[in-house]
């Protein structure tokens, strides 16, 4: 074996210069070998890929969740072991069919478009257990109405007595817990050896605080209607508002998750609510039609009136008439509480409803006039899509993360995905219809749980014999609530 002998002989000037030479080539290497990983992560990142023939593409990537979890993944009919929900997928570009299926489960299945060099998510789609145990949650009296609070963990049921019910729907043991509602309401009478009072009006609708403590009431009494911010861990803390102000109010909503800050219009003027200190504020918009609240924000559409309307730089507002168009009536303004500045974002012929949110980092502001839906940068009001749909939708929501935009006409439903800026008008048949959770829609037709994703697709029946009037939903991912011949009834959805 030949030994590494050292030569104490050699030039110390010529050693170090080997020495520096050799650092001088290991320093290039690194920095070449850094930058060939900086190049191809760059190439990753913006979509390219090698195809299987070893051509280089530009791709996309598909992200994916399902509930539950574990879900198979095939695309175009190919599937791998390794493939399965909750990751991602470099896809080429183009039109590809997404199914996922899991033993015990029905499937569920989408076209989608990938793009070059972009993320296409799908997170919401649900599984439903082929077979599935049906089960009495509750009893309870005869329930008028119902709804479920934002984190689907509480139901508000009432009847036509003053003894309502909170049902906690979170346990595998159902809880009730009654309130006495005769202390908030109007139309109430005391029937002879009753129990309880006996409530005579009817809610028109009714909505929760995103604390799921409140739920703000609208309720007919008499000739007209009243407005209860009821309290369901307190109902002596509850506020009938149309007698605290002493104002009949055309709408009313909530702006913070704890329902201490409200937005009401009353007589087309908005001022803002403050149950804190029992305030109601001077007039913040004048004839106001619709009104939405983000961070902040109001988003309004009003009356144009006698307003020197100027649009922000680079946005053209048609507020002259001309041959080809009519002049403009209403504005849709934005502006922040406590200020008295607004900004103009859209001028249309006729009112409009209006709505705001965000979808991953981009805010949004969504006008609808008559049957066209437009949608604007909230950063510089830029029109980012502006379409028509073949119905008049009464009301426009945000949809559970700013991924899509619903309208409706009862059974008449228009989404635009703002994943793919494209909008879908459908129908479920029936003359209403609900949210089974954040994506997804039910209807009842003919005693049948028809249940739809928010775009129209996998259409399932779930259920019979269930309720039409009264809500339907999904508890901890765990049970399907429904109610059939008046009683609460639950299935569960996961094994």
């Amino acid at each position: 074996m030949q030994e590494f002998c050292y030569n104490k002989n050699m030039d110390p000037e010529k050693r170090l210069r080997r020495q520096s030479f050799r650092v001088i080539i290991s320093e290039i290497l690194m920095v070449v070998t850094v930058a060939i990983t900086v190049l191809i992560l760059a190439f990753v990142v913006s979509g390219y890929w090698l195809s299987p023939d070893f051509k280089v593409e530009r791709q996309g990537m598909l992200q994916i969740s399902s509930m539950p979890t574990g879900a198979d993944v095939i695309v175009d009919n190919e599937s791998s072991w390794l493939q399965r929900t909750n990751t991602s997928k470099i896809l080429s570009s183009g039109e590809h069919k997404v199914v996922l299926e899991k033993e015990g489960y029905d499937s569920w299945s989408k076209e989608i478009t990938i793009k070059e060099g972009l993320l296409y998510r799908l997170q919401y789609p649900r599984l439903f257990p082929t077979e599935r145990t049906k089960e009495q949650a509750a009893s309870l009296p005869t329930v008028n109405y119902a709804i479920v609070s934002p984190n689907h963990n509480l139901m508000l049921a009432a009847n036509n007595t003053t003894s309502w019910q909170i049902v906690k729907l979170n346990s595998d043991k159902v809880e009730i817990k009654d309130l006495d509602v005769s202390k908030v309401l109007t139309d109430v009478s005391v029937a002879e050896g009753a129990s309880s009072g006996l409530f005579n009006g009817r809610i028109i609708n009714a909505t929760w605080n995103r604390d799921n403590d409140d739920v703000l009431l609208r309720v007919s009494s008499g000739d007209g209607y009243e407005w209860v911010l009821l309290d369901i861990s307190n109902t002596a803390n509850s506020i009938n508002l149309t007698r605290e102000y002493n104002a009949n109010f055309e709408k009313v909503k909530i702006i913070d998750n704890s329902a201490k800050n409200l937005l009401a219009l009353k007589g087309g003027d908005l001022h803002r609510i403050d149950i804190s200190n029992k305030q109601l504020s001077s007039v913040l918009v004048k004839d106001v039609y619709d009104f939405d609240y983000y961070e902040q924000e109001i988003v309004y559409s009003a009356k144009i009136g006698d307003l020197d309307i100027k649009p922000m730089e680079g946005v053209h507002l048609d507020v002259e008439d001309s041959e080809e168009k009519p002049k403009a009536v209403y504005y849709t303004g934005i502006k922040k509480i406590g200020e008295d500045n607004f900004a103009v974002v859209s001028t249309t012929v006729e009112p409009a409803l209006v709505a705001i949110g965000r979808f991953y980092e981009r805010d949004f502001i969504a006008t609808l006039a008559g049957s066209t839906v437009s949608l604007f940068e909230k950063a510089d009001f830029k029109p980012i899509i502006s379409e028509s749909v073949d119905f008049t939708p009464r009301d426009i929501i945000v949809g559970h993360s700013g991924d899509f935009i619903a309208m409706s006409d009862g059974g008449k439903i228009a989404t635009l995905d703002m994943e793919v800026m494209a909008t879908t008008t459908w129908s479920t048949g029936s003359n209403e219809f609900g949210w089974l959770d954040g994506h997804m829609i039910y209807a009842v037709n003919e005693g049948k749980l028809n249940i739809y994703d928010y775009d129209s697709l996998n259409h399932r029946v779930l259920s019979e014999n269930v309720s039409s009037h009264l809500p339907v939903t999904i508890t901890d991912n765990k049970w399907l609530y429904y109610f059939s011949d008046n009683q609460l009834v639950r299935e569960r959805i996961t094994k």
